[in-house]
């Protein structure tokens, strides 16, 4: 065996050449080596998983006694050539998650001993796989086909229930296909994992006749598949013992009255109760309580029934399922009190977040891994937390009423990941204990009242990457600690009691994306060193800081069972005068955030390095000097917000340049000359520049001096700057010969009528008004 990249270096010498027959790569990119071309012995090619680019035309045309070959998992271009039908001896074929193109080629149909082919996760299209000469139908020895994630169209044919020895059939994501019906599938006998996800089955009126009847079939996924509009699901008539284990169906909305409810729903899968043990009928509609009839499925370990409509309460029975170890339940209406013997399962996830559900938070599964309950209404105390969860690493308990004091032992929770308890009625100190947490990595407290100094033992928690401890009554310094958090992209110290300086120190934290230390007592200048903030330096992103990933158990076929559960980290951000909360686009946030403090000096050149940043809000504090003349270097800047500060001089003409601009407020700042000339400037609203007295030219309602000399009236509005100057001059021009003419008739007639002379004098006054103004 020839090891390239990994543990040995490639072989060249003619010994090995004649006895090694296999190649395998990691590590590797670029195009495939010429060298490789002349190893025309080898059998097996396995360069999974490397950053490998170009065409493989030569590479296939040379290879002509492969028997492996794969390629999955790295950038290859270009087609399939038609001489891969020379490789008569190839088994197994993979060349998925590639971006090849183009039509499948006739040629692959003459491949009679393949087995195994997939072709997944690339750019294929045409319509021509579905029409292959009858040979490649005929290829009864083929056991694995994947044609996922492509972009194939037509109808798929009946012909695929000739390949009856398939055991895994792919057909998922194939939107521009349709399929007319699934009668073919009782043809595949053999067929134990089928995927369709994302492709209509909309005409398909007895899919489910046709999957009951599927003694072999274990694993079906047909998440997104319009099973909502299948008019006729379901023949209680059809006798069958399903062997499915591994059922999802996610995204299908199944509100119809032949599925809405829940207790209708689990009552059609009831061929499949003593089999199954995934569920996943998520984002359905469902409608209901989650009743009694759960108990017939005695097998079930994972079920998720998260987003839909279900309210009432849970069944005990659920409860009882003896081998339920995950359970999505998150966003429906149900409510009612958790039972006390929670703690006796066996549960490694539970999730009921987004639910209504009160009462006190009982004890937790002593192995269970993840805990999500935020967004209900659970109140009381919280000694759950002392007891030893030796495996948990995901607890949100956020958006409840839970209040006291957080118990001061934490050091039973030493494998936590990510802690929420934001916007809840917690009090006192935070525990020192919480520098036990070495794996945390998301600490969220957002929004309660915790008191008391920022614990020093903080810094032991080394691989943190999101703080959010604003919203609270916290006071004393920020601590010089923090620069040990190297992974940290976003810090959260906001509406606090804090004072002091900002330390330095906060400029060594590389990875930082998100810094808000607005609404404190914070004095002193704003740190020089800022531009060492790299994250903030370069454009782009840094790939998903702000997710977190909880894998559930991979079963026997090597297949992932169940789902990708994520955490993803939420964050209060004030964005464009309005406070969102921002989820899953956290990453791509670049955002300084220092107002309402009471910072001093100058702003630093060294702030207009950030290139990265997209808001920058500065204002309500005593800052002094001229805005940087190289501000407008900051070209990706969405917001910036100087205002309520004592800025004087000229705006940069740099500013000119800043196009993505849309926020911009210099408002009571002592700023003066003319804003500079921008179709992005001069369509700002004249509020955000009122209060700099000197400031002058559009969009401000103050001329310049250089303008008056040229006769050029002054905007009261702003928009078209052009064409409404021009209405202007024509109304000055056009009306001035008539207004000597009216002027003195209405004089005469206020001389002899008082009211109108008083109005007279009112609008002479207003007119010396306006005079001074302009």
């Amino acid at each position: 065996m020839i090891v390239v990249g990994g543990v040995e270096s490639a072989a060249t010498t003619k010994q090995v050449m004649s006895t090694q027959r296999s190649l395998i790569g990691r590590g590797l990119g670029g195009e495939i080596s010429l060298s490789l071309l002349n190893l025309t012995y080898l059998t097996e090619v396995d360069l999974i998983g490397n950053s490998f680019h170009g065409t493989i035309s030569k590479f296939i045309s040379s290879m002509t006694h492969l028997t492996f070959l794969r390629l999955s998992n790295n950038k290859f271009t270009g087609t399939i050539p038609e001489s891969i039908c020379n490789m008569t001896q190839l088994i197994d074929l993979d060349l998925s998650g590639n971006k090849f193109s183009g039509t499948i080629p006739i040629s692959i149909g003459s491949l009679t001993s393949l087995t195994y082919l997939d072709l997944s996760e690339n750019k294929f299209s045409g319509v021509q796989f579905f029409f292959f000469p009858d040979p490649i139908w005929l290829l009864t020895k083929r056991t694995y086909l994947n044609l996922q994630d492509n972009s194939f169209y037509g109808t798929i044919p009946r012909k695929f229930g000739n390949l009856t020895n398939l055991e895994y059939l792919g057909l998922g994501s194939l939107r521009s296909c349709t399929v007319e019906n699934l009668d073919w599938l009782s043809s595949l006998s053999s067929l134990k994992e089928l995927e369709m996800d994302g492709t209509s089955l909309a005409k398909a009126n007895n899919w489910v006749n046709v999957i009951i009847g599927q003694q072999n079939l274990f694993l079906l996924s047909l998440d997104g598949c319009d099973l909502s509009r299948v008019m006729h699901p379901y023949s209680s008539s059809v006798n069958s013992s399903s062997s499915i284990k591994y059922l999802f169906l996610e995204k299908n909305n199944l509100n119809s009255p032949m599925y809405g409810n829940l207790s209708d729903f689990l009552n059609t899968l009831s061929t499949s109760a003593t089999t199954l043990q995934t569920l996943d009928a998520s984002s359905n509609q469902f409608t209901g309580s989650l009743s009694d009839e759960i108990q017939n499925f005695s097998f079930l370990k994972r079920l998720n029934l998260s987003s839909n409509q279900l309210n009432g309460t849970i069944s005990d029975k659920l409860w009882q399922l003896p081998n339920l170890q995950t359970l999505h339940l998150s966003f429906n209406n149900i409510s009612g009190k958790l039972p006390k013997s929670l703690s006796n399962h066996d549960l490694d996830l539970l999730d009921l977040s987004s639910n209504f559900f009160y009462g006190p938070i009982p004890a937790f599964p002593a192995g269970i891994g993840f805990v999500d309950l935020s967004r209900n209404k659970f109140h009381g105390g919280h000694s759950f937390l002392c007891q030893p969860y030796g495996n948990l690493e995901y607890l949100d308990l956020s958006r409840n009423t839970i209040t006291g004091q957080l118990p001061d032992c934490f050091q039973n929770l030493t494998n936590l990941e990510v802690l929420n308890v934001g916007h809840n009625m917690l009090s006192g100190r935070i525990p020192p204990s919480i520098g036990y947490l070495g794996q945390l990595e998301t600490l969220y407290l957002y929004n309660n009242s915790f008191s008391g100094e920022l614990p020093l033992n903080l810094k032991n928690c080394a691989k943190l990457r999101l703080l959010d401890l604003g919203a609270n009554i916290l006071y004393g310094t920020i601590p010089y600690g923090l620069k040990k958090h190297s992974r940290l992209y976003a810090l959260n110290l906001k509406s606090n009691n804090l004072f002091g300086t900002i330390p330095s120190q906060i400029c060594q934290l590389e990875s930082l994306q998100i810094l808000d230390l607005s609404f404190n007592n914070l004095h002193g200048t704003i740190p020089p060193c800022v531009n060492s903030l790299t994250s903030m330096v370069q454009k782009g992103l840094f790939y998903e800081y702000n997710i977190h990933h909880y894998l559930s158990i991979i079963n026997n076929t090597g297949k992932l069972d169940g789902v990708d559960n994520s955490y993803i980290d939420h964050l209060l951000i004030e964005w464009q005068g309005k406070v969102n909360e921002f989820s899953s686009i956290l990453e791509f946030l670049k955002v300084i955030d220092l107002s309402s403090n009471n910072l001093t000096g100058q702003i630093p050149n060294e702030v207009t390095n950030l290139h990265g940043l997209l808001v920058l809000d500065l204002s309500n504090n005593s800052l002094v000097g001229e805005i940087p003349r190289n501000i407008g270097h900051m070209t990706e800047l969405l917001t910036l917000n100087l205002s309520r500060n004592m800025f004087s001089g000229e705006m940069p003409s740099s500013m000119s340049d800043m196009h993505s601009l849309n926020d911009l407020d210099l408002s009571f700042n002592n700023l003066s000359g003319r804003v500079p000339s921008s179709t992005q400037l001069q369509s700002f609203p004249p509020e955000w520049f009122t209060g700099n007295v000197g400031l002058c030219g559009l969009p401000t309602t103050t001329k310049c001096l250089e303008d008056e000399d040229q006769g050029v009236p002054p905007i009261s509005d702003y928009g078209d700057a052009e064409s409404t100057g021009e209405l202007q001059r024509w109304f000055y021009i056009g009306g001035a010969t008539g207004f000597a003419t009216a002027f003195w008739i209405a004089c005469s007639a206020l001389l002899l009528n008082r009211r109108l002379r008083h109005t007279f004098l009112h609008f002479h006054d207003c007119l010396k008004d306006r005079k001074g103004v302009q």
